[in-house]
């Protein structure tokens, strides 16, 4: 028996990954425990993971279980892509700044990506990179990734995506939707998960578990069987093929299941909403002063810009992370576990430093 090495009532806002895992996903886990079940996904929870991620997508979609969250984008997207092709994104894109340059150096795509200060592509952001088509000297630009939400925090909305979408189909790309927070999304937008995937015109989606309560374990849903080849290939080349991947079905089929994924999602929303609210309130009172936001907060991540010094104060007994460090803007992410005092007391300490 492993003995408890870490304070369990301690909680930061640093990220969602900090989180544990969702007692349901663990009661999901212990249940697909016990005898054999067939190795690499030919077993029976794999199986009901296709029905219910149709029932959320549509009766075409297709599941690939994956371990983490660069390895359903790297997969995703290669299977996407020729060799000679290239992807468009939003400079800040996780594909781009945060996945150890994994899809350049172990798809071998290439990443064409273009300032956006809120993180969003839009049709004309796309297209200051989408050209080029038949020159053999530039890599040929065939898809767009975003994400919902950003790595900033905000909101694509179903329009939004539609107008994407219809953009990039029209000049013969694929879209890909980078869903670590798609259930975030889905929390905030405050509709079904096909509204901004299936039937917005999304190709392939990497969907996200494990920054809302999966202890491991993510997937890649193609949405478009035409938009997507090999990844029953792609998947063990990319060491992404679980042997026992009945425990990452498993997880998946309990967040889905009961709108865990939207209780759980909408929770950690609710909790940064909090944490932006008694802040903009404590401004308006005159309470504080040199705190700014630099982002909207749309669903679990408040960007912040503090007075020199400040975060650091903080981080003494708060854990959150400098987002640029150069201009003093931090990221203070909420959790499916982050409650209510952590959020107050929180609070409470960033007002007494900058109340001084």
């Amino acid at each position: 028996m492993v003995t408890q090495l870490h304070d369990s009532s301690y909680r930061g806002f640093a990220s969602d990954n900090y989180a544990g895992a969702h007692p349901e996903v663990i009661a999901a886990i212990a249940e697909a425990n016990g005898g054999h079940q067939v190795a690499y996904g030919e077993d029976v929870y794999t199986a009901r993971l296709q029905e219910v991620m149709k029932s959320h997508f549509g009766e075409q979609a297709e599941t690939f279980p994956v371990f983490n969250g660069t390895g359903a984008n790297v997969t995703a997207l290669t299977s996407m892509l020729p060799r000679w092709g290239a992807v468009v994104s939003a400079r800040t894109a996780h594909i781009n700044t945060d996945e150890g340059g994994a899809p350049e150096r172990v798809s071998g795509l290439k990443l064409l990506t273009v300032e956006a200060p809120d993180g969003k592509l839009t049709p004309e952001l796309i297209d200051l990179e989408a050209w080029g088509w038949g020159d053999e000297h530039r890599a040929q630009p065939l898809a767009v990734s975003i994400t919902n939400t950003t790595e900033l925090g905000t909101l694509y909305t179903v329009d939004e995506i539609r107008a994407i979408a219809d953009h990039v189909h029209s000049v013969g790309m694929k879209l890909h939707l980078d869903g670590a927070r798609i259930s975030n999304a889905a929390a905030a937008l405050g509709v079904p998960l096909r509204d901004f995937t299936t039937d917005a015109g999304v190709d392939v989606l990497s969907f996200g578990g494990t920054k809302n309560g999966v202890l491991y374990g993510e997937a890649v849903v193609v949405l478009n069987p035409g938009a997507s080849e090999g990844l029953t290939y792609l998947r063990k080349l990319n060491m992404q093929l679980a042997s026992k991947m009945r425990f990452v079905s498993a997880q998946l089929i309990a967040l889905l299941t009961d709108d865990l994924y939207l209780h759980s999602a909408g929770h950690a929303n609710a909790m940064a909403a909090r944490l932006r609210s008694s802040l903009d309130a404590a401004i308006a009172a005159g309470t504080i002063s040199g705190i700014s936001f630099s982002q909207p907060t749309d669903a679990n991540a408040v960007f912040a810009v503090l007075p020199p010094g400040v975060a650091d104060t903080l981080r003494e007994s708060f854990r959150f992370y400098d987002w640029d460090a150069a201009a003093d803007e931090v990221r203070w992410m909420a959790s499916w576990d982050t409650t209510e005092d952590d959020i107050d007391t929180f609070v409470a300490a960033i007002t007494a430093e900058l109340s001084h």
